[in-house]
């Protein structure tokens, strides 16, 4: 199972997915609705996430011990992927800020 992530601006700009196994690692980072549930927060578009993930990858990359704490046992998933993740994620929000974000989870 995994997060993915569309966005949209007449054709798919930015696709990309993510594990569920870093849920915890999201929500230390204070992102995990911005990332994970973004229409319940009113999130619609990937400008609306410019500032949350820009925010969220400066506490990542502040504190890199403590989120490597919640890599998954299992091996799914870990803190540098995800880091990759929000830097690829927040530099499409910032070149297609006008984008639809579709997720499926």
């Amino acid at each position: 199972m995994s997060l993915d992530i569309t966005l949209c601006n007449k054709e798919i700009v930015f696709d990309t997915n993510m594990t569920h196994n870093l849920t915890t690692m999201a929500s230390e980072a204070g992102i995990y609705y911005h990332l994970w549930r973004p229409e319940e927060i009113g999130v619609k578009i990937a400008g609306d996430l410019i500032k949350p993930l820009q925010q969220g990858l400066y506490l990542l990359k502040k504190q890199p011990d403590k989120f490597k704490e919640f890599n998954p046992e299992n091996g799914w998933g870990d803190y540098n992927g995800f880091v990759e993740f929000v830097k690829d994620y927040l530099a499409s929000c910032k070149k297609y800020p006008q984008s639809t974000i579709s997720i499926s989870r």
